[in-house]
């Protein structure tokens, strides 16, 4: 039997009214629905019925400086996950926790919660969050430091692990004439203690479908490629270019086997802000119409915090001053030497950085036809750049509903795409395998 052609996974960024940082002023999106659930689930069915992965849902927990501008706030991910969840069969659905302003208990009982709410289909995406506004949220006057937040996300992790293998698949007996509704000795207390946490556990939920949601990551800087390596079953990046997009895939995939992982228990997928027309000529007259409404303030507010210095004193079509270096950076490292070495690569004003990073705040902004955006994301699949990619729709919903209708058949006529969903798990969708019960004696494996 023929070996089955490899088919990219993609997966489904929403962002309120999308990702492009004017997008709640376009005509085509709706700002006023942004709290309204209906508005959510129509986005999320539209997703499914064109057989996306997952959806994914980013989140922060602290509001912009620069509010007058911006439109990134909402709804809290796990409420509107479970609420997606009602209302679809079979796409994935990942939401953003910090590991850095939460405990592990609460965390791992709302994921576990949001798979059997989804009969298996929850995913986290693991961040140590990268702001210090968020650290005065908290009861905290300074952030973490940025080697800190990651030994606190490991211990973090293996508790939450842990707390999930409490309960053995079978620990539910549910006999009734017997009086017996739980074996007690396959529900055990994790009695964790560590140099940040102690949990005695067990978890006061049974074991969920998948038995862990899908573990997503997102930094891309040294720590957050090795804490990758070691954990993630799925990372999303931020790659410019097909060259760095390989590196990365490269060095990631080249560290998993010092854990005993293969390259196929983890899945890369770089970020790309597709905006679409049906000629070159007019997906570049969208990107500029998206681009003239920007706010050059929300934009510089942005730019000076992801970069550590104060641009407002410079001009706008000037070149970016000499920047801090790397080490003094406690935000996202990996975002901060991408967007500086753009700003280097192509020679960019600070005008012009500020339109390049307006549509993915550093992911990957392609404006074309539906089948030059299938080539792109053709060849970074085919050449070592990914194993598919994080959709970041630049207004929505018509920004999805445009990749919808005229990319995902064009990958689906050259084989790269699933025309129906095999399974109706996330893992199943990933090709990922169920995790083994570390405290069972005879656990029990499968997709």
């Amino acid at each position: 039997m023929s070996k089955a052609k490899r088919q990219l996974h993609l997966n489904v960024f929403i962002m309120n009214t999308g990702h492009h940082e004017a997008s709640w002023r376009h005509k085509n999106t709706e700002p006023e629905n942004i709290t309204d659930i209906r508005y959510f689930q129509r986005i999320a069915q539209i997703a499914e019925q064109a057989k996306f992965d997952s959806l994914f849902l980013a989140d922060g927990l602290a509001v912009s400086q620069n509010i007058k501008h911006g439109a990134f706030v909402g709804l809290e991910p796990f409420t509107l996950l479970s609420a997606l969840a009602a209302v679809t069969d079979h796409i994935g659905l990942i939401g953003t926790v910090s590991t850095t302003y939460n405990e592990p208990f609460h965390v791992a009982r709302k994921f576990a919660s949001l798979d059997h709410i989804s009969k298996g289909r929850a995913g986290w995406n693991i961040v140590t969050s990268g702001s210090s506004f968020e650290a005065s949220n908290f009861s905290k006057d300074d952030h973490l430091e940025h080697s800190k937040r990651y030994e606190r996300a490991k211990e973090f992790l293996d508790v939450t692990t842990s707390l999930w293998d409490s309960w053995e698949d079978e620990a539910l007996i549910i006999d009734r004439e017997s009086g017996t509704f739980a074996d007690r000795s396959k529900v055990r207390e994790i009695n964790h203690v560590g140099d940040t946490f102690k949990v005695r556990g067990p978890l006061n939920i049974p074991r969920s479908p998948q038995g862990y949601p899908v573990l997503v990551q997102a930094g891309s800087s040294e720590s957050g490629k090795e804490f990758a390596a070691q954990y993630a079953e799925a990372i999303f990046t931020a790659q410019q270019t097909l060259v760095e997009a390989q590196q990365f895939y490269s060095d990631v995939k080249s560290r998993l086997a010092k854990y005993g992982r293969s390259p196929e228990q983890l899945k890369i997928l770089p970020g790309i802000c597709p905006i679409i027309g049906r000629t070159e000529s007019e997906a570049k007259e969208k990107e500029q119409e998206l681009n003239e409404l920007t706010v050059p303030e929300y934009g510089l507010n942005q730019l000076s915090n992801m970069l550590n210095i104060d641009l407002f004193s410079y001009p706008l079509d000037g070149p970016l001053p000499e920047l801090p270096s790397l080490s003094d950076i406690n935000g996202n490292k990996s975002r901060f030497q991408l967007v500086a070495d753009l700003a280097k690569r192509d020679n960019l004003t600070i005008r012009g950085l500020l339109h390049r990073l307006a549509g993915g705040r550093g992911h990957r902004t392609f404006a074309g036809t539906p089948i030059q955006i299938a080539d792109q994301l053709e060849e970074w699949f085919l050449h070592g750049g990914s194993d598919g990619f994080n959709v970041m729709p630049p207004y929505l919903p018509a920004g999805l509903e445009e990749f919808a209708q005229l990319v995902i058949p064009e990958l689906q006529r050259r084989g790269l795409f699933r025309t129906e969903y095999s399974g109706t798990t996330l893992r199943g969708h990933l090709g990922l395998s169920r995790p083994a019960n570390q405290y069972a004696t005879a656990a029990v494996g499968g997709a």
